[in-house]
């Protein structure tokens, strides 16, 4: 970049740094007989109340859309798991969906009993070490937990949420934590809060055998999954005294076996109690009137002492400790440090440090290894706990690379940062991009919650001044103690390394299946306090449509279309060039984007670039994808002209470069290779196989010939050519299309007429008659099943129907197939089945089902689902009923702003209509009723024919036996892949 650009640039920095040095102190206020705390200068606006009974509440204000955010998080996690007991904080989790005496059950009374007689027998079976006695005992609670199924009501909480518009029903346990999620419409906030107060008063354990089937599915899943391994380890290492390593979450196999219902409530009564959680808000709402219903809700919880988990001191790490993983995805490692606790000095000074390395960017490891191309790719970031951190430096070898050759490349850039060989304004430059990222997240209510959920886990949010603040602290750090920081900080000796080795992993074992007898989910059925919350109407919420004609304008800018939305907010700029070709016209596309990361032009570098880009805290990216291309810039509009230049003169002066091409096709050959191990990728490989056949969008592609023989010069004419195809300019941002258009015409390089694009390559689907199986080959405790058909032709008139069937019949929670599949018959922790609508009215509506089940349970799974598939529809009008009042709310509550109005009148372009197709769906889902989707899977589903794809290992499925379902093949990963 030139000269006087850096100096403005630099300037920008100071002026930005010096003018956002604030004091973040605490303050009092009192509103409406409610005391609460606030941080100066918080761009949230948070208040902190503290309850009589203990009970954090934290609320931040948002009016962007008529929706809140909720989370409840408990200050408690496996940390706190009984040592005899690890997993019990995860079980609870799942068992805080099951109800409580009000709702969830029939009859309360008769149910019961048949609960505690569950209990007694699961206390027998722990204490019992005899193989055929715990068999018999077990049996035992088979029998009497299928008798009280028959009272409990499976998914009513789910279903119950579903009503409400809810769109984030979800929980997760981690070492400190436990939180609970809801993402609702406003105008059901008192409905939510009578609901979760009533959640929390006396959780009942009901349908238990089926869900610990669910968390042992869960715990073989980690044992097939690698990352969840690496993950592990770095705890396990970093941390040989304190139970942030000493426990999993998800626990040990023995403990997993060897439940106690006994000790699960003793554990809930310990830490549940309102001193020990919060109720975190951030939406559409009155505070001072939240608090007040907030208040009356959760006044019934009573504080009691709780004992907090007080971790040892670690002893300081000497080493370098090293561990080895096997396992069947691609090679990778891990270095990782440890680091002090959340938001001391050296977790602020850690944090700077990581973004120094890897801000993915202009770090040293963006500069020296990615944009070098000496590795597959490196990265670095830190995740901060409570008592200590965990900084993180991982890398993948590219092809020919050993995983000490990549930890070597790692080493030599902490000892770059060590000896302080970075320019001291990148400090600034990371906390200015740090302030225009957060500045783009508060418009999220989830980023809000998220945030301070972490704040309250940490420091019961007394330290969220400093959170506040750690930006700004950042900026006043300087070169000299971050330099002293990382030769304090790391040692020679001080870190773990993990190797992810490919190979088989002789210690892994899986959780046996018990023998489970299917239970009654009672699906349709309502308890009385759930009846009486549905009676309960809720205030009407208007939905806001886009018209296209007055919230889109038009222009034209040299023979470009310009799509135009204002940004009234603020000084940011979203600038898109948008291409309708992609790989589909040109296998070429893909890669010669990928090759432009590392070109420089007669005037700059391309470290000199990605440099400039980062200092204007400006963004360029360029995405190829099947059938559109897509260029976006973004940053500040005072850096428009820059920014924008920056990238013309790019595209259209970039220079070939040999050395770097040959760099990205070894690692173009590795990620290939890589892909082959993926599970995910294999899955994604087969179910394009099974909808097209063998020439398919997912393995159409160059192949290994056609890369090694490609010239850089052929990639770099078609860069400076690719701007001569038809697009159209997008823009979001404070200039006014006037000067929108003024500004493309001086700085956007366009031709006198557009090229001629080819044309795209055409992939005819499948017409299925009969069933076939297809298989493939992966070391693994699980299998994943998948179900695949192609549906009839796409119409705009169908899309209400089917997402009432969707929501209805398998997508999510509380669904039919997840009910039956999982709560009912505990087959699987995870499950699915959707018709998929195509994003372009040329392609038909499509059909994919899931299930991921142990090996051995492959057939019981299998015929779950076809039972589902080919009977008729279970009828829950109650819970239909639900799953269109969700859609209903989603719809009223859904706010399309900014450039997402530009791309919805995109998509709908592509489907072939000209309004807000949102409001067709929204006016036929008040007719739909229950025959509506029984005659949609009557005709669509029922006695067709499918294909099966299978991935797993052919040592723990009989794969001959698979001939029951269809004419079996066995894909070998070269005629998936294509390569």
């Amino acid at each position: 970049m030139r000269s006087h650009q850096f100096l403005f640039v630099l300037s920008f920095f100071y002026t930005l740094a010096c003018t956002a040095q604030k004091s973040y102190e605490w303050k009092q206020a009192t509103s409406n007989g409610y005391t609460y705390k606030y941080v100066l200068g918080d761009p949230m606006q948070t208040r902190f109340y503290t309850l009589k009974n203990g009970l954090s509440v934290i609320l931040s204000e948002n009016h962007k859309e008529p929706r809140i955010s909720m989370r409840i998080p408990v200050r408690t996690g496996s940390n706190n798991d009984p040592k005899d007991h690890t997993g019990l904080a995860h079980y609870l989790e799942h068992l805080l969906f099951k109800g409580t005496d009000q709702f969830g059950s029939l009859n309360w009374a008769k149910e019961k009993p048949l609960l505690d007689k569950i209990e007694g027998l699961y206390e027998q079976y722990n204490s019992t070490t005899d193989v055929a006695k715990r068999k018999n005992i077990y049996h035992q609670i088979d029998s009497v937990s299928g008798l009280a199924a028959k009272f409990a009501i499976a998914g009513e909480y789910d279903n119950l949420m579903k009503s409400l518009g809810s769109q984030g029903t979800n929980a997760h346990t981690w070492v400190e934590e436990t939180v609970y999620d809801e993402d609702i419409p406003s105008n059901a906030i008192d409905k939510l809060l009578d609901i979760q107060a009533e959640r929390f008063r006396k959780p009942v354990f009901r349908i238990f055998h089926t869900e610990l089937e669910a968390v042992y599915e869960e715990k073989n899943r980690g044992l097939d999954n690698d990352a969840w391994k690496i993950q592990e380890a770095m705890h396990s290492l970093l941390f040989p005294t304190h139970n942030y390593g000493q426990q999993t979450t998800i626990g040990t196999i023995e403990h997993l076996k060897n439940p106690s219902l006994k000790a699960i409530q003793q554990y809930y009564d310990a830490y549940y109690v309102p001193n020990n959680m919060a109720i975190i808000l951030a939406g559409d709402f009155n505070p001072d009137q939240l608090i007040k219903k907030i208040d009356a809700a959760f006044a019934y919880m009573q504080p009691r002492p709780v004992q907090e988990y007080q971790g040892p001191r670690e002893a300081l790490i000497k080493g370098p400790v090293v561990k080895n993983i096997y396992g069947p995805s691609a090679e990778t490692m891990r270095l990782v440090y440890r680091v002090g606790k959340a938001n001391s000095r050296e977790a602020v000074l850690a944090l700077l440090a990581s973004s120094i390395l890897s801000n993915g960017n202009a770090g040293l490891l963006d500069l020296n290894i990615n944009k070098q191309q000496k590795a597959l790719g490196a990265g670095a970031g830190i995740r901060q706990y409570k008592d200590y951190g965990l900084f993180q430096l991982a890398a993948s070898p590219k092809q020919g690379q050993t995983l000490e050759d990549v930890k070597d490349l790692l080493l030599q850039q902490v000892d770059i940062l060590r000896k302080g060989q970075f320019d001291e304004s990148l400090i600034k430059a990371i906390v200015a991009n740090y302030k225009f990222s957060q500045l783009e997240a508060l418009e999220d209510n989830s980023y809000r919650t998220s945030d301070l959920v972490e704040g309250f886990i940490q420091s019961r949010g007394q330290d969220w001044n400093k959170v506040v603040a750690v930006l700004d602290e950042m900026g006043k750090v300087s070169k000299k103690e971050i330099v002293d920081f990382a030769n304090g900080f790391f040692k020679d000796d001080n870190y773990v390394v993990i190797y992810k080795r490919k190979g088989e992993d002789k210690n892994k074992v899986k959780v046996e299946k018990p023998a489970i007898t299917p239970v009654e989910t009672n699906a349709g059925k309502t308890s009385a306090y759930v009846s009486n919350v549905l009676k309960a109407t809720l205030p009407a919420t208007k939905p806001v449509w886009i018209d296209f004609a007055k919230d889109l304008q038009k222009g034209k800018a040299g023979g470009a279309e310009v799509l135009y939305v204002p940004n009234k907010e603020n000084s940011l700029f979203r600038l898109y060039y948008h291409f309708n070709i992609g790989s589909f016209n040109n296998k070429l596309l893909p890669l010669a984007i990928q090759y432009l990361q590392f070109l420089g032009t007669n005037q700059y570098t391309a470290e000199e670039i990605t440099k400039a880009f980062y200092n204007l805290a400006a963004n360029f990216n360029v995405n190829a994808e099947k059938e559109e291309t897509t260029v976006s810039i973004s940053g500040l509009e005072e850096n428009f002209t820059e920014a924008v230049s920056l990238f013309e003169h790019l595209i259209h002066n970039c220079k070939p470069d040999a050395s770097a091409l040959q760099a990205l096709k070894d690692r173009v050959f590795k990620t290939r290779a890589n892909n082959k191990l993926n599970k995910q990728m294999i899955a994604s490989a087969m179910r394009n196989y099974a909808l097209y056949g063998a020439n398919n969008p997912f393995n159409y592609g160059l192949s290994d010939e056609e890369i090694k023989n490609i010239k850089a010069e052929e990639l770099v004419d078609l860069l400076h050519q690719f701007m001569n195809y038809q697009h159209a300019v997008l823009y979001y941002g404070p200039l006014s299309l006037q000067s929108l258009q003024a500004n493309i015409r001086r700085l956007h390089q366009m031709p006198q007429g557009w090229a001629s694009a080819p044309a795209p390559v055409q992939f005819a689907r499948i017409a299925q008659t009969s069933n076939r199986v297809l298989f493939s080959e992966y070391d693994a405790v699980q299998a994943e099943v998948f179900w695949s058909k192609n549906l009839q032709a796409y119409q705009p008139k169908q899309e209400a129907l089917i997402n009432l069937f969707n929501s209805y019949f398998g997508n999510g929670m509380g669904t039919v197939v997840f009910k039956i599949i999982r709560e009912s018959k505990a087959l699987a922790y995870s499950t699915y089945a959707v018709v998929q609508t195509p994003v372009k009215k040329e392609d038909p509506f499509s059909f994919i089902g899931y299930v991921g089940a142990q090996a051995d349970k492959l057939n019981e799974a299998i015929g779950g689902m076809n039972e589902l598939l080919n009977n008729q529809l279970p009828v829950a009008e109650q819970d239909f009923e639900n799953a269109r009042k969700s859609l209903i709310k989603d719809i009223e509550t859904e706010r399309i702003t900014k450039e997402g109005i530009i791309f919805a009148y995109l998509r709908a372009k592509k489907k072939g209509v000209d309004n807000d197709l949102r409001k067709d769906i929204y006016q036929q889902l008040a007719t739909l009723r229950f025959k509506d989707i029984s005659g949609y899977h009557q005709q669509q589903l029922v006695s067709q024919a499918y294909t099966y794809s299978i991935i797993g290992s052919a040592s723990k499925i009989n794969v001959e036996g698979l001939k029951t379902y269809g004419e079996v093949r066995k894909l070998d990963l070269k005629e998936l892949f294509g390569y």
